[in-house]
């Protein structure tokens, strides 16, 4: 691991760990905005780590998996990951990214339309269940125009906005455009594929991998201490191999998603690192989310504890971008469209990715 990356992950987790307990997540679902928290963040320098200033310093997608990592095992009440991915989209197409923070919208163009006016560009449409979308300055999407792919940046103000949120009390709020001028520029050839939906998906997918692990340390701590017939139930040979599964859950979510992060980094296409991480993470969500909720007992549901703050997260961020039965049904089309001749290159190569997790860290 090299020292930028060292120094942003020990640096986040640090802010995370300090700032979010179980009060400020309690007045998030309250829809109070942790505004100190944000400007902490800002200042850091975690928001803009995939800009064209993050990778002057030697930033890149690694420390990126640092980040939303850490935002997910802390519950950070923040569209932190989204803003990282917006940034990263906004400056691949030469736009600059705006202040404060982005909401990532997963749209088609049935439901969004861009349409140009003069010099300039028009968005129409609406875009469902937004992540953040009233703490938003900005919303992030991608639109097809002819045969060519644009990035498109609107200001919410511009838009109508419909307040909604997930089963953890986040923002999922519907965005209404009208004819807004939008700022829009179209993709790189490489990255001509790319959508905000694979985005999300990647990025859930390390939040997840971050809340799965806080999830195991929890259980572990709790075996470690609630006894039962005179000794800790953690001694107990079936809670010992829950705790197992569970930690065996915990480690693929993380390799599927720092391996997608690493498939990114090195030129592989976001949608096949997307679909791969979405599809493991989402099955490790559903397993951890019901084993600690079995070696906890009834405690874990209690609105005193920290652990439905995370399974709750865990159940939503599954499902949204795409749950694993939608990603699953993209790599199977994908991987049939090749062929038998192209499978196993594709496999080997493509989704091998030309680093790996192990040889980065």
């Amino acid at each position: 691991m090299n020292e930028t990356r060292a120094l942003l992950g020990e640096t986040v987790d640090r802010i995370l760990r300090d700032a979010v307990d179980d009060r400020l997540l309690a007045g998030a679902e309250r829809d109070e905005w942790p505004q100190a928290l944000w400007q902490t963040v800002v200042e850091s320098g975690l928001a803009g780590v995939l800009s064209a200033e993050g990778a002057a310093l030697g930033a890149g997608w690694p420390e990126a998996f640092d980040i939303v990592v850490a935002a997910g095992r802390h519950c950070a009440p923040l569209p932190l990951p989204e803003t990282i991915a917006c940034v990263w989209l906004l400056s691949a197409a030469g736009l600059e990214p705006p202040g404060g923070p982005v909401a990532l919208a997963a749209t088609s163009d049935e439901d969004m339309r861009l349409a140009r006016d003069g010099s300039g560009w028009r968005l129409a449409g609406t875009a469902a269940r937004v992540a953040w979308g009233r703490r938003a300055t900005h919303a992030v999407l991608t639109a097809t125009v002819g045969a060519e792919r644009f990035v498109v940046c609107a200001a919410i103000a511009d838009g109508l906005v419909s307040p909604g949120e997930n089963l953890a009390g986040e923002p999922r709020d519907t965005l209404a455009f009208s004819g807004a001028a939008v700022a829009a520029a179209p993709l790189p050839a490489a990255l001509a594929g790319v959508d905000t939906r694979a985005l999300g998906a990647l990025m859930r997918a390390a939040q997840i991998a971050g809340a799965v692990q806080a999830v195991l340390e929890l259980s572990v701590s709790y075996a470690n201490t609630r006894r039962q017939f005179g000794r800790p139930i953690g001694r107990f040979q079936a809670v010992q191999q829950s705790l197992a599964v569970l930690a065996a859950e915990a480690a693929a979510a993380r390799m599927a998603a720092e391996h997608a992060f690493f498939l990114v980094a090195s030129g592989g296409r976001v949608e096949d690192a997307a679909a791969i991480a979405k599809i493991r993470a989402g099955e490790a969500a559903g397993r951890a989310a019901a084993i600690a909720h079995q070696v906890h007992g009834a405690i874990g549901f209690a609105r005193e504890h920290r652990l439905h703050f995370l399974t709750r997260r865990l159940w939503s961020w599954r499902a949204e971008f795409g749950a694993e039965t939608a990603w699953a049904d993209r790599l199977g089309r994908d991987a049939v469209a090749r062929g038998g001749d192209g499978l196993w290159p594709w496999i080997t190569g493509a989704l091998s990715g030309a680093h790996t997790a192990e040889t980065e860290t």
